[in-house]
């Protein structure tokens, strides 16, 4: 058996780091980006116009109560994706998904037919029906739209992605906008325009989708359940089956109770609050749309090209910092007589600081959102993967349903926009708390990812030989004590690492330690019920697919060499066999986690801020025959002269 790293897999030997933009390029994702792209146009281009007319024009519809009228058209818009997304995550499972793109975008073409004439004739019975089939449309393009990304780019180019998805949406909803409101502005001549644009889109939208390639089909044997309401409560418990995978479509759900309370609040916003025309809605709306935009492409930097859920929390955070100020900032905003344009409405100072708040508020809902997505992709079944997402779009529905009934209710009684938009960033505050309880894996790996990306420069190499699914044994060598937080932040699987039981125990720390499941061990001669216990532990965490990280030497370098593998480890790896991965941590020794030049932690800043390391792994093992001395010999050579 060969010591040296073999191959790296097919999947990822492309360039180290390319770029995301290259995927645009690239036949597999290029259609489906522009087919995508085009729809949540159209989509936006309808909604707004409709909504626009509807807000500042009502009198061409008999007199619509403007008010309601936004939050009217997001719940008709939403509703099929209650009734039907378990349906549609059935057939995305079970057809080809280039087929059911194509399907779709003709379906928008015949929607769109429609909702021309309802413009023509100021007809509000026809585009309440033409909202609603649209919604229709998205909802059976959603289970599409997730599954096929999974389906087409390795691991590694999932969160860029759906990053460049997510960028291209909101990019998309921003040009919808613009279009949308510039056309509604034009009046009874605008609604025939917008008519017109529509049917445009869709034809270019279905053109577009006849280069996405093929995509078979997850399980084409699966047999439909057209039940909507049994499949909608088989999907959501199949979904609830991954405590981690549900919490985190509650997670995105919430997402969308927050985007869709502020989106649908825009056009009253703007008149009753910031006394501003159309115009000056599409301001707050693009300023909206390029904020989650930037902060969609921005994470695949940040997460280090991984699926990062550490930036969950930094995303959270945010939103409720910015929805907070957003209610100061609106307060201070001048009521005036007249609906002003936006030149005037820029003049403001005080305005300068809601556009910031909006634009900061959306920014920090794509660090949120894209690693959810990703996590979502990575940890669900292939075979079910559509139904997962189906699931997810239901469970948006309802909180988009909820945040427009709260919203109808709170200004029923009489609340303000802004105390509408203080109360949303409240209770984003208490939904967190909720489900960073419920799942500390993703405000652990916030703490790790904030000291590692403020205090070191990180890379890594070769992490793909770590198996994507079931279990692992990481062995390294132990050179600080951080090397633990380190691993954890840089794997792209939770690890739970086997730890002295002495430090396992420490007040205050303990809880963190049992937090992230780590295991707890002696030696014999010291304690060997816990030695014996830990064995066990190790052994059942293996068996259900976990990724175990063991430092055989046993204790901190203290000349930064690495030092004799302890016997235990081959008990270890050779009583649950799992593939075995060699790792070598380089670049801590000498820092302040360290025991160059005396005792850890007493000498700060000793080589200052920003210090590089990385962590590196090779092929794994065979842990029948593998020894402590072999798995000793592979650290060393990862390792090298650097340490």
């Amino acid at each position: 058996m060969s010591l040296a790293p073999s191959t790296p897999p097919a999947a990822d030997s492309q360039p180290e780091h390319p770029s995301q933009y290259r995927l645009l390029r690239e036949n597999r994702f290029a259609p489906f980006f522009w087919t995508q792209f085009l729809g949540a146009m159209n989509d936006n281009v309808f909604k707004i116009g409709f909504t626009s007319l509807l807000t500042y024009q009502a009198v061409l519809f008999g007199g619509i109560d403007s008010k309601s009228a936004a939050f009217l058209i997001s719940a008709i818009f939403i509703v099929p994706f209650v009734l039907f997304s378990a349906t549609s995550g059935q057939i995305s499972d079970k057809f080809d998904k280039a087929f059911m793109i194509r399907l779709v975008k003709t379906f928008e073409i015949a929607v769109m037919l429609v909702g021309a004439l309802g413009f023509y004739l100021h007809s509000v019975a026809l585009l309440y029906f033409c909202t609603f089939c649209m919604g229709l449309h998205s909802t059976v393009f959603g289970p599409v739209k997730y599954a096929y990304l999974p389906q087409h780019l390795s691991r590694a180019e999932l969160v860029g992605g759906n990053g460049m998805v997510e960028m291209g949406t909101f990019v998309a909803i921003l040009i919808g906008t613009i279009v949308g409101g510039a056309a509604a502005a034009l009046g009874g001549h605008g609604a025939a325009l917008l008519g017109g644009s529509c049917i445009a889109l869709a034809l270019l939208g279905r053109l577009v989708s006849a280069k996405v390639p093929v995509s078979p089909a997850a399980q084409p044997d699966l047999v439909i359940n057209w039940n909507p309401f049994s499949e909608t409560w088989r999907n959501l418990k199949l979904a609830h089956a991954d405590r981690t995978v549900f919490l985190a479509l509650m997670g995105i759900s919430w997402l969308w109770f927050v985007g869709a309370t502020y989106l649908t609040s825009f056009f009253n916003f703007a008149k009753f609050v910031l006394s501003g025309n159309a115009d000056v809605v599409t301001v707050l709306l693009a300023t909206f749309s390029l904020g989650i935009g930037l902060g969609s492409l921005m994470c695949e930097r940040m997460s280090g090209r991984g699926i990062e859920i550490g930036l969950v929390p930094f995303g959270s955070i945010g939103m409720s910092v910015f929805g907070i100020d957003l209610y100061f900032a609106s307060r201070g905003a001048p009521l005036l007589s007249h609906l002003s344009g936006v030149s005037e409405f820029l003049l403001q100072p005080s305005h300068w600081r809601v556009l910031a708040d909006l634009f900061l508020l959306a920014m920090f809902g794509g660090f949120y959102s894209v690693p959810l997505y990703a996590l979502i992709q990575t940890r669900s079944q292939p075979s079910h993967r559509a139904r997962i997402i189906a699931a997810n779009n239901i469970l948006n529905a309802l909180l988009m349903i909820l945040s427009a009934l709260m919203a109808l209710a709170l200004t029923a009684i009489g609340f303000t926009i802004p105390q509408l938009f203080l109360t949303t960033a409240l209770l984003n505050v208490l939904v967190a708390i909720f489900i960073y309880a419920q799942v500390p894996e993703f405000l652990l790996r916030f703490v790790m990812w904030l000291l590692l990306h403020t205090v070191y420069r990180m890379t890594t190499r070769d992490l793909e030989y770590i198996p994507e699914q079931g279990p692992c044994v990481l062995v390294c060598n132990h050179v600080s004590f951080v090397d633990a937080v380190v691993i954890g932040a840089l794997v792209p699987r939770p690890v739970r690492f086997v730890m002295d039981h002495r430090i396992y125990n420490v007040p205050v720390l303990s809880w963190f330690f049992r937090t992230v499941k780590a295991i707890p061990i002696a030696s014999e001669h010291e304690n060997p019920a816990v030695l014996e216990r830990a064995f066990q532990l190790i052994a059942a965490a293996l068996e259900q697919g976990d990724v175990i990280c063991l430092f055989p030497e046993g204790r901190l370098t203290a000349d930064g060499e690495i030092g004799q593998f302890k016997s235990g480890v081959q008990r270890i790896i050779r009583q649950t066999p799992a593939p075995v991965v060699p790792m070598a941590l380089r670049g801590l020794w000498g820092s302040f986690f360290s025991r160059r030049g005396g005792a850890a932690m007493s000498r700060p800043f000793r080589r200052g801020m920003l210090n590089r390391l990385e962590l590196v792994a090779s092929a794994p093992h065979d842990p029948v025959t593998l020894s402590a001395e072999q798995l000793q010999r592979a650290v060393a050579e990862l390792r090298g002269a650097w340490r």
